[in-house]
């Protein structure tokens, strides 16, 4: 992809701007942030993919003000005024390009139409969710126990949340190949993201004038029949903005745990039946290796000054959540503060934050995942050396491409 030509007033603000892609993200993203930190302070000029220019806001403080202001940085991104800077084909353009979806409105219309897609996850049965993620996970053992080795992302944390969302929207099984494959195509760099965006986006486009013929059950359903009368686009565009959250934060979350209680020894102790320890290595997750590490973004609705940084108004400002939980002006001792702590900014901030039914769906998912794999396979353990597990190449999402491990089948 060539980088696009970016005006002097770009050049000048962004001089000494950050490759905010590549390989480095990739193994070490924290020293990444460090860097960031030392030669820019709390707000950082960054280059995203194909050289666009944006400002990434890395500390605690100033992700808390962004996202606590949305009158002043506001979702809606045809305030940008970057978009001439934009390549056709730039991977990001489905997460930034206006679409109807809830998560770029603002004011009363975000509030009334937020509000009806969290009533609907609220109204997803926890109880009944439970059951069925035991299902699945019992399920997808059953599919690997035997051979007593397996890859537990690719076999396990993968699939677990895609089908779990399916039966929260009302799709069949059998579709969930095809979405775990696009879904997560969808969060990566390049040409096919876009595809893969394009492709999902359809499928919920049909899903949601099949619930409008058949409704049932769940989500779409219930949005059909929710008072603030959305459209098929407005529900499709939703679904994949939860689907795609939930989905891929959710799996990365419970990869980052289970890796994180089979290679440190805090938890390693009582992995056979540590069922307290499951608790607080999600939430060490969290703070540490936030599956989200980064997300696009803000729009200033007017020229501001954010982190000592002169931001003009419509320049895109990305929330640096992983840069944020571990700003040592916070936090200036690592894993200080973690346990039991839940002040971290991984599901962001403020009236675009993770909506909390989201947030509780996700931690049923990734608690039940848990604590199935222990119960099931107690001594499970990594098959090869920490240091040769591989980082999703994505500066947005952190999780593995792959957790091999062992086990004893009885």
């Amino acid at each position: 992809m060539t980088s696009p030509n970016k005006s002097s007033a770009d050049e000048d603000t962004h001089a000494g701007a950050a490759t905010f892609y590549g390989p480095r993200f990739q193994n070490n993203p924290e020293e990444v942030y460090r860097e960031l930190r030392r030669e820019h302070g709390t707000v950082a000029p960054v280059l995203l993919e194909g050289g666009v220019p944006a400002w990434c806001a890395l500390g605690y403080r100033e992700v808390h003000h962004v996202t606590s202001n949305p009158d002043l940085f506001g979702r809606d991104s045809r305030r940008w005024n970057g978009w001439n800077s934009v390549p056709h084909d730039w991977s990001l353009r489905p997460y930034v390009e206006p679409q109807p979806s809830v998560v770029f409105t603002e004011g009363e219309d975000h509030r009334k139409r937020g509000g009806a897609l969290a009533e609907a996850l609220a109204d997803v049965d926890e109880f009944d969710l439970r059951s069925q993620v035991e299902q699945i996970c019992d399920g997808l053992i059953d599919g690997f126990a035997g051979r007593g080795e397996a890859d537990l992302i690719a076999e396990y944390t993968h699939q677990i949340p895609l089908l779990a969302l399916l039966k929260i929207y009302g799709l069949p099984d059998e579709e969930a190949p095809t979405l775990v494959r696009d879904v997560a195509l969808s969060a990566e760099e390049g040409d096919e993201a876009v595809r893969a965006h394009e492709r999902v986006v359809a499928r919920m486009l049909a899903l949601a004038g099949e619930k409008r013929e058949n409704p049932g059950r769940d989500v779409p359903s219930f949005l059909q029949a929710h008072p603030v009368g959305f459209t098929d686009e407005e529900i499709a565009a939703d679904l994949f903005i939860t689907m795609g959250a939930g989905y891929l934060t959710t799996s990365d979350w419970m990869g980052n745990t289970i890796r994180l209680m089979l290679t440190d020894e805090r938890f390693a102790v009582t992995l056979a039946g540590g069922r307290r320890s499951v608790g607080q290595a999600l939430n060490e997750v969290l703070w540490e290796d936030t599956p989200t590490q980064n997300f696009v973004g803000r729009w200033a609705t007017q020229d501001t000054r954010l982190g000592g940084k002169r931001i003009r108004k419509g320049d895109l400002v990305v929330l640096g959540l992983a840069a944020a939980n571990t700003d040592p002006q916070v936090r200036p001792d690592s894993y200080a503060g973690a346990a039991g702590n839940q002040a971290h900014l991984s599901f962001s901030h403020g009236e675009h934050g993770c909506p909390f039914p989201a947030q509780e769906i996700a931690r049923i998912i990734t608690t039940t995942g848990i604590e199935v794999l222990l119960d099931r396979l107690p001594d499970v353990a990594l098959a090869v050396e920490p240091e040769d597990l591989v980082w999703r190449p994505s500066v947005w999402m952190r999780g593995l491409t792959a957790l091999p491990v062992t086990f004893t089948w009885y």
